[in-house]
């Protein structure tokens, strides 16, 4: 995939020696590339958030900022952190290199810069910072899918923000990995994405659903794992978009999965969700405590719709 087409790729350097940026200017006019250079760390901040550059080039020695400062000040900032830093040195011992990692850059050049070299650090850095805009692009939109599908209801109040910490926390809890983790917050906004292809006039019916709207309800899941399944980031959060409605005797829906059949995100977070809805306030129902709502949830368990293990972790957690 031609990721280049149509939109030549955007280099900003930073160095606080004209003759430097002129060099790299050259040979980025060179390779076909846009360039923007300045000679004012200082600026480098706001440049890159007006200008969205595909690569950022930065000395290491500059008099105003050191360029281990500036690219930590970059990768500490959720709008520009993505921007692959490349840090253009004189300077090549062990520790200034580590310094580098330390600060986040994803790439060295060496002085004096090698204009072929450049060219192919550059392009290769800027593909993948093409690839990773798309996919971040892909998934502000299911957000915001999402989030919408949870304002048409103004019952569930703050639902989605509240699972995302939720699932940080209990994560946490249990010592799952960072990916692990990163699926359930995920989670906490993307598992009901599925009810914006079910008819409001089900989705925000007032009264009891018939049995064959109850169905239509359900198919919420599958819509939203089909939604999500082709992005290769959401790979850990389709099962759990898929399955948080399962239950660990096989009476829950879509595929009545049961035990450990059903996957372990899954059956984390449909804890997470059911004591959410058990502790906030709905038009039929007052909030539960939390005490209440634990004493439901080991009622519920005890009759076979949650995993014993991971309930037992939950409610130690929550009640201490």
């Amino acid at each position: 995939m031609e990721l280049f087409v149509g939109r030549p790729i955007h280099v900003l350097a930073v160095d606080d020696e004209p003759g430097a940026l002129a060099v790299l200017e050259a040979a980025a006019a060179l390779a076909g590339f846009h360039f923007t250079g300045s000679t004012h760390p200082a600026e480098c901040m706001d440049l890159a958030r007006e200008l969205e550059p595909d690569v950022i080039l930065l000395d290491v020695k500059m008099q105003e900022l050191n360029g281990f400062e500036l690219c930590r000040k970059i990768k500490q900032d959720p709008s520009i952190q993505l921007i692959p830093v490349v840090l253009v040195t004189g300077l090549d011992s062990k520790e200034d290199r580590l310094n580098g990692l330390d600060s986040g850059c994803d790439d060295f050049m060496s002085k004096p810069v090698d204009r072929m070299e450049l060219t192919a650090r550059v392009r290769s850095l800027a593909r993948v910072r093409r690839l990773t805009e798309n996919l971040d692009n892909a998934e502000k939109v299911l957000e915001s899918l999402a989030r919408g599908v949870e304002a048409k209801d103004d019952t569930t109040g703050d639902h989605c923000n509240r699972l995302k910490r939720a699932g940080l926390v209990f994560g946490q809890h249990l010592g799952l990995s960072a990916p692990e983790i990163k699926a359930l917050e995920r989670a906490g906004v993307l598992h009901d994405i599925g009810k914006i292809g079910i008819p409001d006039s089900i989705l925000l019916k007032p009264g009891e659903l018939t049995p064959e709207e109850w169905n239509v309800m359900k198919t919420h899941t599958t819509i939203g794992a089909a939604l999500l399944e082709p992005l290769r980031t959401m790979r850990r959060v389709v099962p759990i978009v898929r399955h948080h409605h399962e239950w660990w005797d096989g009476n829950g829906y879509p595929d009545g999965l049961s035990g450990e059949d059903i996957p372990v995100l899954a059956r984390i977070f449909q804890l997470l969700d059911a004591f959410d809805a058990l502790t906030s306030e709905r038009p039929y129902k007052r909030a539960f405590t939390v005490e209440e709502s634990c004493a439901i949830l080991e009622k519920e368990g005890a009759g076979g719709r949650w995993d014993p293990t991971l309930l037992k972790e939950f409610v130690t957690l929550t009640r201490a």
